[in-house]
């Protein structure tokens, strides 16, 4: 049974995401405590979905979100643009000046290599994102008047604020009752909730918002941590496609939210920072699906390789209906994502199939 998808020719937009993107500082193959400068990169969890979408897939996309009307905001549109991600719902907020009410996020991360893991620093405190409130987007416009096959958000956004969770709760209300299909990805961190109320308040927030979730994705970790459910035997350094227990979780979960049509989750054993086991597996009526195994991947920058997941497995719903097509193109594309600097994906969907199909990794020209 497919998912219940509106035809392109009906929307303007295949899919948007409501999320935070900040400005990635990246020190290269340096550390961020001793580098003297930085590459800057856009990124965000939602976002990158929407961005992957748009420049490997061909789908017409579009982001909501917010910041503050100065040039570090500004900057982050450019690249957006560059991206080819429509701008049109952006909210841009007054500059105080100093950054003390309301600023742009910023995140410093370090790639890892061999025996020394990645490191992330995010700077988002008071941010334009971290404000947005119910009743910023107008829902009603957006999926009753222009059209919009897809929404996708999650649970990094939600952990922002009290209104963040709550703009959520609103984005995907509004997107259900214009039947377009929401995906929400759960990427609990502990960081994000702690000053909130912990992980109660992720709970609290998450199982009200999976109500209306179509498509959900997380780990074991994070159905665990966000919506309660316990798994045992489950050892989170082998990868999951190996375990009951975790595929038992999932026929848990999608039994006690009735309304999830699929479930996936990307599936790695960490060797190194610098070499995972990879493939993905995704759960849709009843069934399980398992993509191709890429052993030993050899990883430049693991950033953003879930979100080049998940976008990959909402185009393989949006273009083919197919469960199976979507945990390949989500599998090839979140490999493909690791291989480059940066959160979002510099992969051709060419280079995706061609992956999928058992291709090699020789010499193009």
């Amino acid at each position: 049974m497919s998912l219940n998808i509106k035809p392109a020719s009906s929307c303007a937009f295949d899919q948007i995401s409501l999320g935070e993107v900040m400005l990635r500082l990246d020190p290269g193959e340096g550390r961020i405590r001793t580098t003297r400068s930085f590459t800057a990169w856009e990124g965000g969890g939602e976002y990158n979905t929407s961005r992957g979408l748009r420049k490997c897939f061909g789908l017409k996309t579009a982001v909501c979100t917010a910041f503050v009307d100065n040039e570090v905001g500004h900057l982050v549109e450019d690249f957006i643009m560059q991206g080819g991600v429509a701008t049109d719902f952006i909210k841009w907020r007054e500059d105080d000046g100093i950054g003390r009410t309301i600023r742009n996020g910023l995140n410093f991360t370090e790639r890892g290599f061999g025996v020394r893991g990645a490191v992330g620093v995010s700077d988002r405190g008071n941010t334009a994102a971290s404000q947005i409130k119910p009743g910023d987007f107008d829902w009603e416009h957006i999926f009753g008047k222009l059209g919009v096959r897809w929404l996708h958000t999650g649970g990094i956004f939600a952990a922002l604020s009290a209104t963040t969770a709550e703009a959520v709760i609103e984005a995907v209300k509004a997107a259900k009752k214009h039947g377009t299909i929401v995906s929400y990805d759960l990427n609990y961190r502990p960081s994000l909730w702690k000053s909130i109320g912990g992980l109660k308040k992720a709970q609290e927030v998450n199982k009200e918002i999976a109500k209306y979730v179509d498509v959900m994705i997380g780990n074991e970790e994070d159905f665990t941590a966000s919506l309660g459910f316990e798994v045992k035997g489950v050892d989170h350094n082998i990868s999951a496609i190996e375990t009951d227990a975790f595929k038992a979780m999932i026929e848990t979960a999608v039994k006690a939210y009735p309304n999830f049509k699929v479930a996936a989750t990307t599936l790695r054993r960490v060797i190194t920072a610098t070499k995972n086991d990879w493939s993905a597996i995704l759960w849709h009526d009843g069934k399980f699906h398992e993509s191709r195994k890429y052993p030993e991947l050899e990883i430049l920058d693991r950033v953003g390789g879930g979100d080049s997941f998940a976008s990959g497995v909402q185009f393989g719903f949006l273009t083919f209906n197919d469960a199976q097509k979507a945990v390949e193109y989500g599998a090839a594309h979140g490999a493909l994502a690791s291989t480059t600097p940066g959160d979002t994906s510099m992969a051709t969907r060419k280079e995706v199939e061609k992956l999928f199909a058992g291709g090699s990794a020789r010499v193009v020209r």
